[in-house]
């Protein structure tokens, strides 16, 4: 299966591009740094700048958190959980850092596949 990753918009031309791109990017957002053993939020949302359709057909089905190669958690989402309007899809994830950690986020599209999102470091603070 192919995975997407964001491409920064600002150095995309076409609008419709943008759209594209954006809405169907996970973005992982949080802190950067955590204390060892202490619950730590991780938001992953689902476009920045544009939202994403919540259609029978076209819609985010899950989202996921990552770790380097281990999977931390995962959210399943069926159509019209957003209402069947457009929107950022948002989740927050509770963790409990143990080591220093490179956090990414995917995102599975019913239309338009699979999207990772750029790596985000995270320090550990004992």
């Amino acid at each position: 299966m192919k995975i997407n990753r964001y491409q920064d918009i600002s150095e995309v031309e076409k609008e419709a591009k943008k759209d594209y791109i954006d809405r169907h990017s996970a973005f992982v957002h949080c802190e950067g740094s955590a204390k060892k053993g202490e619950k730590f939020k991780v938001k992953v949302q689902v476009g920045e700048e544009y939202s994403h359709p919540d259609d029978f057909d076209h819609y985010i089905a899950w989202v996921q958190l990552w770790n380097g190669e281990a999977m931390l958690a995962e959210a399943s989402f069926t159509a019209g959980a957003l209402g069947s309007e457009s929107n950022q899809l948002e989740v927050d994830f509770y963790i409990v850092p143990t080591r220093k950690m490179k956090l990414t986020a995917m995102a599975y599209c019913t239309k338009h596949g699979l999207w990772q999102s750029d790596e985000i470091s995270v320090d550990i603070e004992k």
